[in-house]
């Protein structure tokens, strides 16, 4: 009698849709899900678009503009750039990779980090995320894959800069661009995994110290304004860098734009940055499971 009662019972719109989300497949819901979430975030972006150009340029435009224009114009301006005779004179070369680098890792931890000490603030915008269709570690990992979309965009707006700014223009030579996009793929999600462990590992009012005792000393200690090589007579530091990611982003774009100045093995240059990305993204989402969940 029941399967009868249910059997002749109207066929709402309503049933309808219930019935068919219970035939649609878990991955199909979870990929609308992440892909809503993506567009969430990249209508916001969107929004924001002037000040993160002007977040993106600020810092790189300044310091080219003082070491590689103003610098360059004074007398004895290349005995001031003593890491410039390993390119010809023109610092710029050596910049470009490393300011490439820095714009990825800047826009990648801004990305997660800053935006994650707000959504674990007081206004718990973050609930509102963990209820959508998704498991949870997978809004984490939405965060990392939507960091490195803006990580990538800031690579490209300081690579015009580097190269128009500086008095001599850097010398380039891109021969195998697969490698270049690889690196810049792997140096993007990084970017974007660190910003994710360093957003759940502090709390929200302490997320502004963490740039000047994390960020900021990563960032010179990160081979950005010198290749790793010229670090060769001071061993322990040479040693001591390679537990920083920073190093084989800025060595990897330096093996696939300036192939000509010194470098690290591209072999290694890679299974670094794939075993950096997985031991942040581990570390990210157990720290957002910690918080969300725990």
């Amino acid at each position: 009698m029941t399967q009868l009662a249910e059997a002749a019972k109207p066929s709402t719109p309503q049933n309808r849709q219930s019935a068919s989300r219970a035939q649609t497949p878990k991955l199909t819901q979870y990929t609308r899900a992440f892909v809503g979430l993506f567009r969430r975030d990249l209508h916001v972006l969107r929004r924001e678009l002037f000040p993160f150009v002007i977040r993106v340029c600020m810092n790189p435009l300044l310091f080219l503009f003082v070491f590689t224009y103003v610098i360059p114009h004074m007398n004895a301006g290349a005995a001031m750039n003593p890491t410039a005779s390993m390119a010809g004179n023109a610092f710029s070369t050596v910049l470009l990779p490393g300011l490439m680098a820095v714009a990825i890792m800047f826009s990648g931890i801004a990305a997660v980090a800053l935006p994650l000490a707000q959504e674990f603030g007081i206004t718990r915008e973050i609930d509102d995320r963990v209820m959508c269709p998704l498991p949870v570690p997978f809004v984490a990992i939405e965060k990392i894959c939507f960091s490195a979309v803006q990580s990538v965009i800031a690579a490209c707006i300081v690579y015009p800069l580097a190269y128009y700014v500086p008095a001599t223009h850097p010398t380039t030579h891109i021969s195998n661009w697969p490698f270049l996009i690889l690196v810049v793929a792997l140096a993007s999600l990084t970017a974007g995994a660190l910003g994710l462990t360093i957003g759940t590992s502090v709390k929200p009012q302490q997320i502004g110290l963490i740039f000047g005792v994390v960020v900021i000393p990563i960032t010179f200690l990160g081979c950005v304004y010198y290749p790793w090589a010229a670090l060769t007579h001071i061993r322990w530091l040479q040693v001591g860098v390679l537990i920083n990611p920073i190093v084989y982003m800025s060595e990897g774009l330096r093996a696939a734009l300036t192939p000509t100045l010194p470098h690290m093995n591209p072999y290694l240059i890679v299974g670094m940055l794939v075993a950096s990305l997985c031991l942040l993204t581990w570390l990210g989402i157990k720290g957002f499971l910690r918080r969300v969940i725990g």
